[in-house]
């Protein structure tokens, strides 16, 4: 019997067991998949919004402005990547300056700091890339970015240190309720708990009906992005958006942490809750809008492109707090954009949710601070040598484009929660993300995951499941 079983491993998910590890409770998280942050919080923008597009007096305006602001502490506790390299919506004509006017009063009403509207020139020095058809910009100096997957990471490694159980691969396909709480159905076995906190993104219509209710549903937006290689980046400081329409922010040009440049998203809204293939026609929309910004674009630097989903409410809101039709039930449901931005403060409302139902003391073994893998692409030289030192095995380069070392993906397979699959692995260390994309390294990661865990390469796999990287053995023994 848990206390609270939290239903999705996703950056609201993980957020809110960082919060619930807080407290003195049995708490348990749910995750269908082979890992963390394999849904929306694996494909998105990775943009920190500072809080001027979401409707005043919404769920959505006040956990993103509160939330902008908590991620300076979780840099500083669990050592996640943020930069605020602050953001400028560009306006193109004398109709897009009246929409950003519009835009700064709301973000005036919801809370933020430091906005003002430039002119195209003022926008061009600090952006000398922009277009000449540029006529003015909404600066945003609260806006940043990050590493959704790596903060999802070390969310929830921080919440396995301090006592949460993470189950992966094992999907919710049934919810019973009875005087105890609830019983949760998997197929490898049932769970029971007294509250659920529902986190299961654009799967999590389908949970709350499971449990009873139906009083909203979720939509699928998918959204389609270019990843550029780094050398391509390297002239983009800010986050620039286009102004935003009915659909979402539009197209957006950012530099990431690790920096690349990233294009996108398209939006449209599909069926298929599983669906995040990419199109010719939505690729083709990111390349040309993404140049209408910054016309100097490189399409030869796109290294890889992606799509994800996004979980549209039909309330046109987040759904946050207990549900009023299955007491016990607390959603953290619909959340789309600004998501990632307000997942610090979702994750402390849906924990004082849990405190109303189910009094409880403060964990008083709770330790806020995570460290992660020491970074060796990132180090000085000083600090490289005494890596080495250390373990030889930082000497020794696995991944070449990003610079990763075996000593790094042996610590990935034995964090407290352990890397499994190449996918895994590239979340926490970035090997395979570069130029190449993986096409030098993944024979060698496979080699570190056998000896290591012992996995077989013929049952390795790029992301659970079936996603085997082997078929067979070729004559003389060796993988194929």
């Amino acid at each position: 019997m848990y206390d609270v079983i939290i239903i999705g491993a996703g950056v609201i998910g993980a957020a809110a067991a960082r919060e619930l590890s807080r407290l003195r409770l049995h708490t348990a998280v749910l995750e269908a998949k082979a890992d963390v942050a394999m849904g929306s919080s694996g494909a998105n923008s990775a943009i920190v919004h500072a809080g001027y597009d979401a409707e005043t007096g919404t769920a959505m305006a006040r956990t993103n402005v509160a939330g902008n602001r908590l991620y300076d502490r979780w840099r500083e506790e669990l050592a996640i990547p943020f930069i605020r390299n602050g953001s400028l919506v560009l306006a193109f004509d004398d109709a897009d300056m009246a929409t950003l006017e519009k835009l700064r009063m709301q973000g005036v009403r919801n809370g933020v700091e430091g906005q003002r509207i430039l002119s195209g020139a003022k926008a061009r020095e600090m952006e000398p890339t922009l277009s000449e058809d540029i006529v003015g910009a909404l600066y945003q100096p609260m806006g940043g970015i990050t590493s959704p997957y790596q903060a999802v990471v070390a969310l929830m490694e921080n919440a396995a240190q301090n006592g949460v159980q993470v189950y992966l691969s094992h999907p919710v396909t049934g919810i019973k309720q009875d005087r105890n709480g609830f019983r949760i159905q998997t197929p490898e076995g049932d769970f029971h708990t007294k509250l659920i906190v529902n986190c299961a993104g654009v799967q999590a219509d389908r949970i709350a009906r499971l449990a009873g209710d139906d009083s909203f549903s979720i939509i699928p937006r998918r959204g389609e992005y270019c990843l550029y290689d780094k050398r391509e980046g390297a002239d983009v400081a800010h986050t620039l958006f286009q102004p935003p329409g009915k659909m979402g922010k539009g197209i957006l040009v950012t530099p990431t942490v690790d920096g690349n440049l990233l294009t996108g998203p398209t939006a449209r809204d599909i069926d298929d809750r599983d669906d995040t293939g990419t199109t010719d026609i939505g690729i083709g929309e990111v390349l040309i809008k993404s140049a209408r910004s910054v016309p100097g674009l490189n399409r030869r630097g796109v290294i890889r492109t992606f799509a994800g989903l996004r979980a549209q409410a039909s309330t046109g809101d987040f759904i946050l707090g207990e549900s009023e039709a299955v007491p016990g039930l607390i959603h953290g449901a619909g959340i789309c954009s600004p998501g990632l931005s307000a997942a610090p403060a979702i994750g402390r409302e849906l924990a004082d949710a849990v405190r109303r139902l189910l009094p409880c003391e403060d964990n008083p073994d709770f330790d806020p601070y995570r460290e992660a893998i020491p970074n060796f692409r990132e180090s000085d030289w000083e600090t490289r040598e005494r890596l080495i030192r250390e373990d030889p095995r930082y000497g020794r380069i696995v991944c070449r484009c990003e610079t990763v070392t075996e000593a790094e993906i042996v610590s990935a397979l034995h964090r407290p929660l352990p890397a499994r699959t190449l996918d895994a692995i590239k979340r926490r260390t970035r090997a395979g993300m570069g130029r190449c994309q993986g096409g030098f390294c993944t024979p060698r990661i496979m080699e570190i995951i056998e000896r290591e865990l012992g996995i077989p390469i013929l049952e390795q796999t790029k992301k659970g499941g079936a996603s085997h990287m082997v078929t067979g053995r070729i004559k003389g023994g060796r993988a194929q």
